[in-house]
């Protein structure tokens, strides 16, 4: 992993190493396989904090924090958020 510390860990970079020490999941034996798969679906939200909707943006904006990678949609709440604290609603 990158030496910087990173705020979001769906932003890390692999280093050469570290792909090259990596396996397929294939490769594993077929209980972890099925434990590794498992672990894939998400449970309900206990407590959650955001909420599912639809909003329509301009394509300049989606391309932008697209441009950024994971966690796009993440960034965007945080730019909202942050728009929110400097100004207030009509």
């Amino acid at each position: 992993m990158n030496k910087k510390i990173k705020k979001d860990m769906e932003d890390f970079e692999w280093t050469a190493a570290e792909l090259k020490a990596s396996k397929k999941i294939n490769s594993l034996p077929k209980s972890l396989q099925q434990k590794i798969a498992s672990r894939k679906t998400r449970g309900s939200q206990v407590a959650p904090t955001k909420i599912s909707t639809t909003i329509r943006l301009s394509s300049e904006v989606i391309q932008s924090f697209k441009a950024t990678g994971a966690g796009w949609q993440s960034k965007i709440d945080f730019a909202l958020k942050q728009w929110l604290e400097e100004h207030t609603l009509v």
